[in-house]
């Protein structure tokens, strides 16, 4: 029960994120920018995450202080900052191209990883790993429409800043599984969070916040997408992933694809055609199969 119970937490946690890319569309449908969409969700973010933090600090009685030296909170900070810069560059590829394919320039930190990571800690990818990159270029052909559009109908700028998003979120994974692991999640969350605010606040100065610009329009997005994009994910992945493991918790967490296209279809009534669904599957089958394949070694 509890094994199911963290399942249902992370495949929760990896859908919050996949309705992401729709209510930015939506945000910058009501005139928003793209400085003031990810400005309005690190800061919300940030200002939720520190309050739960408080509070659990406060009513569970805990020090929440760790046995061993902790690690410096300045380099969980600095870490942060590759998530704002995630924030930034997927947000305006979303604002170019449709977020159905968005999404899937996104999962190409699934290859990109592997070559960071071989790059500079020599980790050599392993043969599954290097399929599983093989099916994920192909799918991501399919899942892009250039096999069935070319180029020409595809806008470059966008997809740019979609694998330069994809290669942000791999530095933003490694580096998180390296830094911090000796603090409450919540609280390192809450610094990541902190150091992502830092950065986007210094790429987009907040005058919205003193200018009388700030209205209801910012106060609905930035709750929308502080709580779905910054607050519930961490809290979700933070309960589940201790009862499920790393390798059923990645086969769920895809669960953000299926779902970032399916909204974009339904809500945004973007065109996903048969080709670029089964892209999309393929994309969906070699995450599962690999995080499968690692658990059976195991």
């Amino acid at each position: 029960m509890e094994k199911l119970k963290g399942a249902l937490a992370v495949f929760l946690g990896a859908s919050s994120f996949g309705i992401l890319s729709t209510f930015v569309k939506k945000a910058y449908g009501q005139g928003l920018t793209l400085g003031e969409v990810t400005g309005i969700q690190v800061l919300f973010g940030m200002l939720m995450l520190w309050l739960i933090f408080i509070v659990i600090k406060l009513f569970s009685g805990k020090s929440f202080q760790s046995s061993t030296k902790k690690s410096s909170w300045v380099k969980i900070l600095i870490s942060g900052t590759s998530t704002g810069l995630v924030s930034v560059l997927y947000y305006k590829c979303v604002q170019l191209v449709p977020a159905s394919l968005a999404i899937v320039l996104l999962m190409q930190y699934i290859w990109i990883g592997v070559v960071i990571e071989f790059i500079f800690f020599k980790t050599k990818p392993s043969k599954n790993n290097l399929i599983g990159i093989g099916i994920v270029l192909i799918a991501t052909l399919l899942a892009t429409g250039l096999i069935e559009k070319g180029l020409e109908d595809l806008n470059l700028t966008g997809l740019l800043f979609g694998f330069l998003a994809a290669t942000a979120y791999s530095v933003f994974m490694i580096v998180n599984g390296r830094v911090g692991n000796d603090y409450h999640p919540i609280q390192k969350s809450a610094i990541m969070v902190t150091g992502s605010c830092i950065l986007i606040f210094t790429l987009f100065p907040p005058n919205y916040l003193f200018n009388g610009q700030f209205d209801a329009n910012f106060l609905h997005f930035g709750l929308i997408l502080s709580l779905f994009g910054t607050v519930i994910p961490p809290l979700l992945f933070a309960y589940g992933l201790p009862k499920t493991g790393f390798s059923l918790g990645g086969i769920l967490s895809s669960a953000e694809l299926p779902v970032a296209t399916c909204m974009s279809y339904f809500i945004l009534h973007e065109s996903v055609s048969l080709v670029q669904w089964i892209g999309v599957l393929l994309i969906l089958g070699t995450v599962i199969w690999l995080n499968a394949a690692k658990s059976s070694a195991h």
